[in-house]
């Protein structure tokens, strides 16, 4: 289909019947012979998103609204991104009586945050395969009652290691399943305005973190730690609301070929089937699959993503563990719970005033190429910020701690999934991220139980937040690095007249559709080829 605009606007459609015809604009300009590209993309887009009806023949693009419903969907996501990216910092504040119910040390406890926030990314490849099979809005709800039901499940148990099933696998997975379908389908309703979504979405991490531990103190004190997770447990139910408004887009729809054009195949058409269907083995599925789901393919030939995702799961060892051990720490030094609590809530106060503001900046052109390193450099100093918790546990001295580590985290919340959409294109992005959700898990596995292990050889917090800091500053200077040297490798080749051996960000050099072109992130320029193109294809993730 032909977009007017190539991003936001409507897409003028030729019927079905007239597929041999020339399908013109209402200008009378543009021009394009419409039925290969649009079947090629119907089986694509039907394919990847799983969004459309299976049943119903699906025809044309889907054009992005960047707005409208569009509007609802965002909301969702925030709300949804609160309920489960947010959580597992919060278990800190129940940490002491989780220790003091079940007789465990600091390492044992900690691998109830660790298995769930593991979880919550580990699921990616089983997510992508349902987000094909059920699409996203039923995805979405089943994490909602997966993670409720898992929470309320923890109430009842009666060992530590009943509680790596609940609160950490099933929850965790519940949390998996609503958060990365709400990143997908967000994706798909905004295109031009992806880097102000991306970063309004990021603020409902923040809206989490500024919220749940206030509720979570609030009922400790009232409930005790098992009605808390019962509550929890119910709260974590609203997802299932927030699934069921993010109605898919839907492509224009025919409603069959003229009778002309039906019959059966040719008989070498079904034998050559046939034959294939035969000669299919067990081996070959699961290559597809994990080609599909896993993006091996681009971690070897697309450099920008291998080093992106490198540097991420480095940076995910010690990344989220300062949440988790920053409501002990200060209790341990006796500090009220109430006052440890309130520090989160600042923390996610100061990301709720932040990343909006953030949002619009970065959306601004002259960031385009640029995102990777305000992202690394927000990485830096958020590594460096670690730090500041090695002066003393005073309440002063943490309030300076959340506030910068706060602002740097605003900046890498609100490029994170950004900065994937530069570096890969948008059919690939679901199985990019399943690879990456995968790598990060074994880091957020292991982090929180490797400082419970520091903490108990050593006795003292501290040591947690400084090995904190050097892990992720020196994530952060790697990725610094390693994007200079291949951008400094591509004006080279540019200047010898070579074509660059990286991929172009917008265009990675594994095209598992070439009948229909894709966009990563649109921008001004982006959209002069699309106009020169006359045709312009976007996929949800």
């Amino acid at each position: 289909m032909t977009q007017r605009n190539g991003i936001g606007g409507t897409s003028d459609r030729c019927p079905h019947s007239q597929a041999a015809m020339v399908c013109e604009h209402t200008n009378g300009v543009e021009q394009e012979k419409a039925p290969e590209a649009r079947d090629d993309c119907e089986s694509e887009e039907s394919g990847r998103a799983g969004e459309s009806g299976r049943s119903a023949a699906v025809t044309g693009a889907v054009t992005a609204p960047d707005g409208g419903w569009g509007w609802v969907v965002l909301v969702a996501t925030i709300m949804v991104l609160a309920l489960t990216l947010a959580f597992p910092s919060c278990v800190g504040i129940f940490y002491t009586d989780l220790q003091n119910e079940f007789h465990a040390s600091n390492s044992e406890t900690s691998w109830v945050p660790s298995i769930m926030t593991s979880a919550l990314h580990a699921g990616g490849p089983f997510c992508s395969v349902l987000v094909a099979r059920f699409g996203c809005r039923a995805t979405v709800m089943l994490g909602g009652v997966l993670s409720g039901v898992g929470m309320a499940a923890s109430s009842f148990t009666q060992s530590i290691s009943q509680l790596y099933i609940t609160a950490g696998v099933i929850t965790g997975l519940g949390f998996c399943f609503s958060f990365q379908p709400a990143v997908t389908i967000l994706g798909h309703y905004f295109v031009r305005r992806r880097a102000f979504a991306n970063a309004m979405s990021s603020t409902g991490t923040a809206l989490g973190l500024c919220t749940l531990p206030v509720l979570g103190n609030y009922l400790h004190t009232e409930l005790g730690w098992r009605g808390s997770f019962l509550v929890l447990g119910a709260v974590l139910l609203n997802c299932c609301v927030c699934g069921a408004v993010m109605r898919p887009l839907q492509p224009p729809k025919h409603r069959g070929q003229p009778l002309m054009n039906h019959g059966p195949p040719p008989p070498e058409e079904g034998a050559v089937k046939r034959e294939k269907g035969r000669v299919r083995t067990i081996w070959s599925f699961l290559v597809a699959s994990m080609s599909e789901h896993m993006a091996f393919d681009q971690f070897c030939n697309n450099s920008r993503y291998c080093c992106y995702a490198i540097g991420i799961t480095w940076m995910m060892l010690g990344f989220v563990v300062p949440l988790v051990y920053l409501v002990p720490y200060a209790t341990a030094n006796d500090m009220e719970q109430g006052r440890a609590a309130a520090l989160l809530s600042i923390l996610g106060i100061v990301n709720i005033v932040v990343r909006p503001p953030f949002g619009i900046i970065f959306n601004m052109s002259w960031f385009k190429g640029r995102h990777i390193y305000v992202f690394a450099s927000a990485l830096l100093v958020n590594g460096l910020s670690n730090s500041i918790c090695c002066i003393g546990p005073s309440f002063n001295v943490l309030l300076t701690y959340v506030t910068v580590y706060g602002l740097s985290m605003s900046v890498v919340g609100s490029l994170m999934f950004t900065v994937l959409m530069d570096i890969v294109e948008m059919s690939r992005f679901p199985s990019a991220l399943g690879l990456l959700a995968i790598m990060e898990s074994i880091t957020l596995l292991i982090g929180p139980p490797l400082a419970g292990v520091l903490v108990d050889r050593t006795g003292q917090y501290f040591h947690v937040f400084f090995a904190c800091s050097a892990v992720v500053a020196s994530s952060a200077v790697f990725l610094m690095v390693s994007f200079c040297w291949l951008d400094k490798r591509d004006r080279k080749l540019s200047k010898q007249g070579q074509p660059s051996a990286l991929p172009d960000p917008a265009r990675p050099a594994v095209d598992v559709s070439p009948g229909c072109q894709y966009r990563s992130v649109p921008t001004e320029g982006d959209k002069d080829k699309a106009s020169a193109n006359g045709a312009e294809y976007i996929t949800s993730l």
